[in-house]
């Protein structure tokens, strides 16, 4: 380290970066704005700003436009809240570099409100964005605009629109490979790449840089340039397809040490690689502390410390000049480095991506040329660049039949949940002493299979140590998926089930809520999905996990789908049927009097009777009764007072209930509250619904009878912990 002053400043700047962020100043994440002004942004969302365009973004039906070096007006007074994402009501054509005015609805960005939920507060913070601009509409823009910038936004659409041309239905793919543009990809296949551990390919990286910027530079040196000429054109090149490519973490990464390195080469002196590293760091942490907790520059830095670190470890512990050993080695020495962050933010990791990319990292550099070839062919020849577009299309057809091959084996990935902080430092920890022993070892004995086998058997423990989420009694969530329901349960961490799932106010609730969800906890299977009635924010997130697993897209998989036994079977009720067929999950009929067992949980199924019709889908739907020890929980659906009153003589006192239909006034009746007597309750809805749900009706009635309230719109998931006799609850959000 004493020869590496720069590594050592690094370090000391992230020490005094987590400090900052312990003692609560907002460096890293939260809204660094005076008090003063969010309080004004919160009294008057209806605003209007001013600000430079950035960037712009097509979406489906309006136009996102971001805004740097902005302010607020009011009045004669000027109020910075620096950079800002606008949603505009139509789309109209505004040129990178102008100044425009603009008024809408100013909203902060909010933080996630479910474990496991992508982060938009942190994301954009990164980018020093702290408020979205909703609804809004140009009031002026001004004449001038940046000329460059507008040239390389235009030349990044002629480059996509040649690549949309010579590469029909994989034009998306080679948007993110050559360009860095990820939003043509369609969802599903962007879950095949990540179920395949490829999905890095998709993103401009190290990679890249390294096979353009290098091979350009060799390219101009053989013309006879010299170093010097060669290295400053490569740089520049570079930086420009840096800014061009939108500037993600890993590509202002890999373009600041691909800078070092030929600076290096320019001046005739040694390149370290952790120099390099550390200087780029330090540069990105600089301009947006923020980063520090970006999975992005996390991972990024992690995969090129695992390169530097474990992977030379490795060499000296396996000796051996096998191309392919060598590749494995070094895809496990990335996967063993950044494998605590990858748990951390997405709770599972490809278990299949450590071989495919025995395949994948060989042929990645034969993609990318074909494609930045194709996208420069297409500027002089079209039908040359279709021509220079094959071998990657080939081999991206390849990338496809693989990940396909892969989703289908058992054990695909591994769903091990988020770690503690605890857990990922000793994981380091250990990881170091058994890499350091290993080495040892090799060089005293020389005994290459013996290190080997010494090495296997304690990074496995060591890698499933990460894994261990050792969980007693009874744990149930309670997700805030807005307008609609959506409760998991884990009971001693053996055996889960999920109750509902579905919304009417965020999109795709099954995939950006229920299943991130899932794999933060380490819940792999799913012992059972208990539907209460088949209403569409009830239901559409089951919907959607349900053809997830039968397109192989998760790992997550259930054994069974339990349904009301109704005669009458609706159509939402049949499309369920459908998909539980499809993605080979056993579909089970309840009733009133039946029992499901969980070890020593009990589902105790009170509603509907036999015979029941299902025509009144929120009178039909299921009531359940859940048993742990000496604890009583009701679950009760979207039942009305009519319901309840039929129930009463079956009901007793109970510790936690699910509030019927997301607090109605209509439902949980006085009669039922005084039989029942909850501890607390529970009541799923949105702050924004048109229903007017919760009640105020309903909520003095809660109160009346001393049961303690807890609401997904004011504290995000709500989490019930039980050990059988006493419980435990809180929110998300803090």
């Amino acid at each position: 380290m004493a020869k590496r002053p720069v590594c050592v400043f690094c370090l000391l700047l992230m020490l005094f970066l987590c400090m900052t962020d312990r003692l609560g100043f907002s460096l890293i994440r939260g809204n660094p704005l005076p008090d003063s002004a969010q309080e004004w942004i919160r009294k008057h969302p209806d605003s209007t700003i001013c600000g430079e365009v950035v960037k712009c973004e097509d979406t489906e039906n309006s136009l996102s436009v971001y805004l740097k070096d902005t302010y607020l007006i009011y009045h004669s007074e000027k109020i910075s809240i620096e950079q800002v994402k606008v949603f505009l009501n139509n789309n109209e054509e505004i040129p990178v570099g102008s100044v425009i005015l603009v008024s809408g609805k100013l909203e902060e960005i909010g933080s996630p409100r479910n474990p496991g939920e992508f982060d938009s507060k942190q994301y954009y913070a990164c980018r020093h964005i702290y408020y979205y601009l909703k609804n809004a509409t140009v009031k002026k823009k001004s004449q001038s605009y940046s000329v460059y910038g507008q040239f390389l936004v235009n030349m990044r659409e002629r480059f996509e629109r040649i690549l949309e041309y010579t590469c029909g239905n994989q034009a998306a793919a080679f948007d993110a490979i050559v360009l860095g543009d990820k939003s043509a990809l369609e969802p599903e296949e962007k879950l095949r790449y990540q179920m395949g551990g490829i999905i890095h390919i998709l993103a401009i990286s190290g990679l890249h840089i390294s096979l353009l910027g290098v091979g350009l530079y060799n390219l101009l040196k053989k013309t006879g340039l010299g170093i010097w000429p060669s290295g400053f054109i490569s740089l520049a090149i570079m930086l420009q397809y840096g800014m061009m490519t939108g500037g993600s973490v890993s590509t202002m990464r890999a373009v600041c040490m691909f800078l070092l390195s030929v600076g290096a080469k320019i001046l005739g002196r040694i390149y370290d690689m952790f120099t390099g590293l550390a200087l780029s760091a330090i540069l990105i942490l600089m301009e947006s502390p923020s980063y520090l907790l970006d999975s992005g520059f996390l991972l990024s830095f992690g995969a090129v410390l695992g390169i530097g670190t474990v992977l030379p470890a490795l060499e000296k512990i396996i000796k051996t000049e096998n191309k392919t050993v060598k590749t494995l080695m070094a895809s496990v020495s990335v996967q063993l480095c950044t494998l605590p962050v990858v748990l951390w933010f997405y709770g599972e990791v490809s278990i299949a991506g450590i071989f495919l990319n025995l395949i994948v990292l060989p042929t990645a550099g034969i993609v990318l040329i074909s494609g930045t070839s194709a996208a420069l062919l297409g500027l002089l020849c079209l039908p040359l660049s279709k021509i220079a577009a094959l071998p990657g299309r080939a081999i991206l057809a390849m990338y496809e039949i693989l990940c396909k091959m892969a989703a289908k084996l058992p054990f695909c990935t591994w769903i091990a949940g988020r770690p503690t902080l605890l857990q990922a430092g000793i994981y380091y920890l250990l990881l170091i002493l058994i890499l350091a022993g290993g080495s040892c070892l090799a060089e005293k004995t020389g005994h290459m299979k013996v290190c080997i086998s010494f090495c296997t058997t304690f990074l496995a423990c060591t890698v499933l140590f990460l894994g261990c989420h050792p969980e007693k009694g009874l744990k149930i969530t309670c997700l805030d998926v807005g307008q609609g329901d959506g409760i998991v349960a884990d009971v001693q961490g053996k055996w889960h089930f999920l109750v509902d799932g579905g919304s009417t106010s965020k999109s795709k609730a099954g995939q950006y809520v229920i299943l991130p969800f899932l794999k933060n906890q380490g819940i792999s299977r799913l012992d059972g999905i208990f539907v209460s009635h088949t209403d569409e924010d009830h239901i559409n997130g089951i919907s959607q996990l349900l053809e997830l697993m039968g397109k192989n897209l998760t790992s997550v998989k259930a054994d069974a789908l339990v349904m009301p036994l109704w005669t009458a079977k609706p159509e939402n009720y049949r499309k369920l049927e459908e998909l539980a067929k499809q993605a080979g999950v056993k579909t089970m009929y309840v009733k009133a009097g039946d029992r499901v067992r969980f070890g020593e949980t009990t589902i105790n199924v009170l509603w509907p009777p036999k015979g029941t019709t299902g025509d009144n889908i929120n009178e039909d739907a299921m009531v359940f009764m859940l048993e742990y020890k000496n604890f009583q929980g009701l679950f009760t659906g979207d039942i009305g007072e009519e319901t309840e009153r039929k129930l009463l003589g079956d009901l007793k006192d109970i510790d936690f209930l699910k509030v019927a239909h997301h607090g109605s006034r209509y439902s949980t009746c006085d009669k039922f509250l005084n039989v029942v007597k909850p501890e607390l309750g529970v009541i799923s809805c949105s702050s924004t619904n048109k229903y007017g749900h919760p009640s105020p009706e309903t909520i003095e009635r809660l109160n009346h009878a001393d049961c303690r309230i807890a609401y997904t719109m004011k504290t995000g998931a709500v989490t019930v912990i039980t050990n059988g006799n006493t419980i435990e609850y809180g929110g998300f959000v803090s």
